[in-house]
C-alpha cells in the first residue's frame, strides 16, 4: 500500500513531507520520492530513491531544495519495477507532478493516444499516464489546474488516490478520491492531505475524511470540496495525537476495541484492491499475473489463527477458483513427505511476519519446485514479506488482544480476494465475480451495523 503525504503552507514544507513519509513506512514500499515547488519561478523540483526514506532525507540533505508547496509519496510497485524512473512524483511537461495511490486498469489505451498525441513516456507506470492527461487537458482546454483533474479523471477506470500539483498555480493542491482513501489536514494558515491521518499527526490534530468521488483544492488559507459539480462540506473530525493502538479508551479491553475496529481495517484492507465490481490484481504486485496464469494448485501454511484463515480459503479455492489446495500447520509442514505439485502457488499468512515456524516452512518451501512464495501479512517490513516473492498486506493495525479479531478478519477479506483472482482463470464468470466483490464491498458496513449498539456488545460479549 502506498502512501501520499502533501503539504501547502508559508514555511518550507520539505521537513513536513519527508516527516510524513516516515510516519508511513509501515505501509510498505519500495521507492520514495518528492515534488517541491517554490521560488521566484515556482518550478517544480522532484527528488527521489529507490529504497527506504532514509535514502530520500539523505539525498534531500545534499540538495538546496525547498519551497511552500509540494507533495510526496513512497511506492509499493504494481507497473514497472522499483527504479527511480518509476517513484512517484511522476511529471509532466515539467510543470505537472502527480503521486498517485491505486491502479488505473485502462491506462494502456490510454497511454496509445497519449504516444500519438506526441507524449514521451519516462516510465513504466499507469501514474504517468494521469500526469500527461492532465498536461493535455491544461494545455488543450486552457483550464485550471481543478477543471483539468476532473476532466481527467473522467477517463480513468480503476482505484485512485492522488494529488496533483502546477508551477502555475503555485499555491494549489488539488486531490481526488476513487477507491483509495485520502484525508485533508486542516491547520492555520497552512493545509495538508495524506493518504492517512497518522502522516500528519505532527502538524495537525485536526482531519476532514474525503469521501468516495471528492475532488478537493487545497490551498494555504482554505479548502473547497466537490463531488460530481456540486461543491459539499465534509466534517472535520478531532484526533488526538496519542498513540491509539496503545490506549483502551472507552472500552473494559483491547479485545473488545479491536472487535469495534473491524469495519474501518476492513475497509482500509480493500482500498484500492477493488473496484467498480472487480478485484484489482495488481494489488499483488509487480508480475503477478505472470505467476496467477501458471497456477494450478495452491500450498497454504500458518500458524494458530493463521491457519484457521488458511482453512476458510482452501474452501474458496476449491469452490470459486476450482483449484486443489493443500493447507499445513507450519510446524508440522517441513516433517512430512513433501510432494510438490506442479505449478503450485506456496501461500504463507501470518499477522507478524515473524512467525519462527512459519518463516522455517517458507524458507523450507524454496528448496522445492514451487511456481512462487505469496505472503500474506499485517507488517510490511517482517522477513516474511521481504523473502517472498509477492505479498498483499492486510490493513489491521497492531493487535494487542490475545484472541484474534481483527487480523483474522481481514485475512480472510484478502483469501477471498485472492480466490476471485485465480477464479478468472478457472472459469469464474464476471458475473459472480461482480457478486462476490460486492458482498466483500458490504462487509464493513454490515459488520459495523452488527456492533453499533453498546447494550448489544455488553451482552453479546
Amino acid at each position: 500500500m502506498c502512501g501520499i503525504v502533501g503539504a501547502v503552507a508559508q514555511r518550507n514544507v520539505l521537513g513536513i513531507l519527508l516527516e510524513g513519509l516516515k510516519r508511513l513506512e509501515y505501509r510498505g514500499y519500495d521507492s520514495a520520492g518528492l515534488a517541491i515547488s517554490g521560488g521566484p519561478t515556482n518550478k517544480i523540483t522532484n527528488l527521489k530513491a529507490v529504497g527506504k526514506v532514509n535514502k530520500l532525507v539523505a539525498a534531500a540533505g545534499k540538495t538546496k531544495i525547498k519551497g511552500h508547496l509540494g507533495i510526496a509519496h513512497t511506492r509499493w510497485a504494481t507497473h514497472g519495477k522499483p527504479t527511480a524512473a518509476n517513484a512517484h512524483p511522476q511529471t509532466s511537461g515539467n510543470t505537472i507532478a502527480i503521486v498517485h495511490n491505486g491502479i488505473i486498469e485502462n491506462h494502456e489505451p490510454l497511454r496509445a493516444k497519449l504516444l500519438k498525441a506526441g507524449y514521451v513516456f519516462k516510465s513504466e507506470t499507469d501514474t504517468e499516464t494521469i500526469a500527461h492527461l492532465i498536461h493535455n487537458a491544461r494545455n488543450t482546454g486552457k483550464t485550471s489546474l481543478l477543471d483539468a483533474v476532473k476532466k481527467t479523471i473522467k477517463k480513468l477506470q480503476g482505484a485512485y488516490g492522488l494529488c496533483v500539483i502546477d508551477q502555475n498555480f503555485p499555491d494549489k493542491i488539488v486531490a481526488a478520491r476513487s477507491g483509495s482513501p485520502l484525508v485533508i489536514g486542516v491547520g492555520i494558515g497552512e493545509n495538508f492531505i495524506a493518504s492517512d491521518p497518522l502522516a500528519l499527526g505532527q502538524v495537525t490534530d485536526r482531519f476532514v475524511y474525503l469521501e468516495e468521488g471528492d475532488i478537493a483544492e487545497v490551498g494555504r488559507e482554505s479548502y473547497e470540496i466537490w463531488h460530481g459539480d456540486k461543491k459539499v462540506t465534509r466534517k472535520v473530525t478531532t484526533i488526538q495525537s496519542k498513540d491509539a493502538n496503545a490506549e483502551k479508551g472507552e472500552y473494559a479491553h483491547f479485545m473488545l476495541k479491536e472487535i469495534y475496529e473491524q469495519p474501518k481495517v476492513l475497509q482500509d484492507t480493500l482500498d484500492g484492491r477493488i473496484s467498480k465490481g472487480k478485484v484489482l490484481e495488481e494489488a499483488f504486485g509487480l508480475n503477478a499475473k505472470v505467476v496467477f496464469d501458471k497456477v494450478k494448485n495452491v500450498q497454504i501454511v500458518a500458524c494458530g489463527t493463521s491457519f484457521h484463515a488458511g482453512q476458510a480459503a482452501k474452501y474458496w479455492l476449491e469452490t470459486v477458483a476450482k483449484l486443489p489446495c493443500q493447507v499445513d500447520i507450519a510446524s508440522d509442514y517441513r516433517y512430512r513427505n513433501i510432494i510438490d505439485q506442479p505449478d503450485t502457488l506456496f501461500i504463507t499468512l501470518s499477522q507478524s511476519g515473524e512467525t519462527a515456524d512459519t518463516l522455517a516452512a517458507l524458507r523450507f518451501a524454496k528448496t522445492k519446485s514451487y511456481i512462487a512464495s505469496l505472503a500474506i501479512c499485517n507488517v510490511a517490513t517482517s522477513s516474511l514479506v521481504r523473502e517472498s516473492d509477492l505479498c498483499l498486506l492486510t490493513m489491521a493495525g497492531q493487535e494487542i488482544g490475545v484472541a484474534s479479531t481483527k487480523a483474522f478478519t481481514t485475512q480472510l477479506a484478502v483469501l477471498l480476494i485472492l480466490s476471485i483472482v485465480l477464479g478468472r482463470r478457472t472459469g469464474l464468470s464476471s458475473t459472480q465475480e461482480t457478486k462476490l466483490v460486492k458482498d466483500i464491498a458490504r462487509l464493513p458496513s454490515l459488520i459495523e451495523k452488527n456492533i453499533a449498539t453498546k447494550q448489544r456488545n455488553k451482552e453479546s460479549f
